[in-house]
């Protein structure tokens, strides 16, 4: 039978066997999946909703808090995924749109908190919505309540702090 390169764990044991470990990469390989397809889901929302995931991420962050839903720069930059020029981007894009606000603190000039706008919060509230929903029916129509309480629970582990002693930091959410 000819080598089929859609399939990585065989090729991956034929052609670089000191590599393979039969346990390990097709967890490895299934994690990639499901991030993938779970990635290629939350997309798909997004655009229906005219959001990049970067975008989503801020104003989830700012909806996360307390009325005014207002934060300062650098706490939306310790709660997303994306450096300080990204966000700097992101920031002028929503604002130029009209999803966010920036003012000049009164007491401290140099920082402009970012608030949430009025038509902002139907945009992020529905799309949220979506996101649970779809990952609610993806997940329960393939797992159990017990088989989802395990997968939680190992890949909890591997977040642990013992796991990420190699200096790793897992990201926050």
């Amino acid at each position: 039978m000819p080598d089929d390169p859609t399939d990585p764990i065989a090729m991956h044991c034929k052609y670089w066997s000191a590599t393979f470990d039969g346990a390990l990469m097709p967890l490895m390989i299934a994690l990639h999946r499901v991030y993938a397809a779970k990635t290629a889901r939350s997309n798909a929302i997004f655009s229906r909703h005219g959001l990049c995931p970067a975008e989503f991420d801020v104003l989830a962050s700012l909806r996360r808090t307390a009325p005014p839903h207002e934060l300062t720069p650098s706490d939306v930059q310790r709660s997303v995924i994306i450096t300080s020029g990204g966000l700097t981007k992101i920031l002028r894009q929503l604002e130029a749109r009209g999803l966010v606000t920036r003012s000049t603190d009164a007491s401290d000039r140099r920082i402009k908190p970012i608030r949430l706008s009025p038509s902002a919060l139907p945009i992020i509230e529905q799309t949220m919505q979506e996101l649970i929903a779809d990952s609610s029916t993806w997940i329960k129509t393939t797992l159990s309540e017990t088989e989802i309480t395990q997968v939680t629970a190992l890949l909890s582990k591997l977040l642990s702090p013992p796991a990420l002693r190699s200096g790793e930091v897992a990201p926050e959410i």
